[in-house]
């Protein structure tokens, strides 16, 4: 599964709980920029642990 990001390629690593919309699976490098807003809650996928480190 790819990052739901426009123009992003990269595996999706983290399930985002977004409280106004619909959760999203994204990136490593997207969920720490995403994840910082209030309300929104970043799940690691786990068989995707080791995208997180990329």
């Amino acid at each position: 599964m790819e990052c739901s990001e426009a123009d992003c390629d990269r595996p999706a690593a983290v399930e985002l709980h977004i409280p106004w919309a619909e959760n999203r699976y994204v990136c490593a490098a997207h969920a720490r920029v995403l994840g910082r807003q209030d309300g929104v809650v970043a799940d690691p996928v786990p068989d995707r642990a080791d995208d997180l480190l990329e």
